[in-house]
C-alpha cells in the first residue's frame, strides 16, 4: 500500500492526478487535500504517508512555504511539487527549500508516474531544464558544467565513491571542517542540499566530473 496525499485547490486537476497515480501500481491511496491547513491536519491526523505532491499556488500558503513546514514537521514525508511555474528559478528553489521532485503541469502522467517512482526509491527528480547551469555546456564535465574549483572537483570524486567526510579529510590531507566547507560549497553549486541529492545530479549528467 502506498499512501500519497494531494494537495491542491482546484478539484479537477486534484481529481486528474489522483487519476495518473493510480496507475502506478495496485494499492495506491490518494487522499486529496484543497489547501495547506486541510494537508497539515490530515498529515497530522495519521503517520503512514509515503508522499506528499504540492502545488505551488495554494489559497492559505504558498507551496514554498508549506514545504519548509513540511521538512521541518514532517521530515520523513518526500513531498513532489506539481506546478504550472515550472521556470528554472522555481525548480531550483522547491528542491531547496525541500522538495525531493518537481513536475511540470505541462508533463505527461507517465513523466510524473516517473517522478513518484524515483522519489520512492530515494532519488530526486527535475525537469529536464534544469540539467543543465545557464551558461555551462551540456556535455561539459559535472565539475565545469556547475563551475567546481579544483578543491570541489576533488571532494566531489570521492564524495562520488562514498568517501565519508572523514575520509576525504584524511586522503585529501584536509580538515574535516574544510571537507564541510567545500560540500557546502558544491551543494549550493549542484542545487542540492544533501549527499543522496548531490549522487542525484552526478548520475544525472553522467560519470564525468
Amino acid at each position: 500500500m502506498i499512501k500519497i496525499l494531494i494537495v491542491e485547490d482546484h478539484a479537477l486537476v486534484r481529481e486528474a492526478v489522483a487519476q495518473t497515480l493510480s496507475r502506478l501500481q495496485e494499492g495506491v491511496e490518494c487522499v486529496e487535500a484543497k489547501g495547506a491547513d486541510d494537508a497539515l491536519a490530515k498529515l497530522e491526523a495519521s503517520s503512514d504517508w509515503d508522499l506528499a505532491v504540492i502545488d505551488l499556488m495554494l489559497p492559505d500558503m504558498n507551496g514554498f512555504s508549506l514545504l519548509a513546514v513540511l521538512a521541518k514537521r514532517f521530515p520523513d514525508v518526500p513531498a513532489i511539487v506539481v506546478s504550472a511555474m515550472d521556470d528554472e528559478a522555481s525548480v531550483r528553489r522547491a528542491i531547496k527549500g525541500g522538495a525531493s521532485g518537481f513536475v511540470s503541469k505541462s508533463s505527461s502522467g507517465e513523466e510524473m508516474l516517473q517522478a513518484v517512482r524515483v522519489v520512492l526509491a530515494g532519488g530526486v527528480h527535475t525537469p529536464d531544464t534544469t540539467d543543465r547551469a545557464p551558461g555551462r555546456r551540456s556535455g561539459a564535465p559535472v565539475s565545469e558544467r556547475f563551475g567546481l574549483t579544483a578543491a570541489q572537483t576533488r571532494v566531489l570524486e570521492l564524495l562520488a565513491q562514498g568517501k565519508t567526510n572523514r575520509e576525504i579529510a584524511d586522503l585529501l590531507g584536509l580538515s574535516e571542517g574544510t571537507v564541510k566547507v567545500h560540500m557546502s560549497a558544491i551543494f549550493r553549486a549542484l542545487g542540492v542540499s544533501n549527499r543522496a541529492q548531490a549522487l542525484v545530479v552526478i548520475s544525472r549528467h553522467g560519470t564525468r566530473l
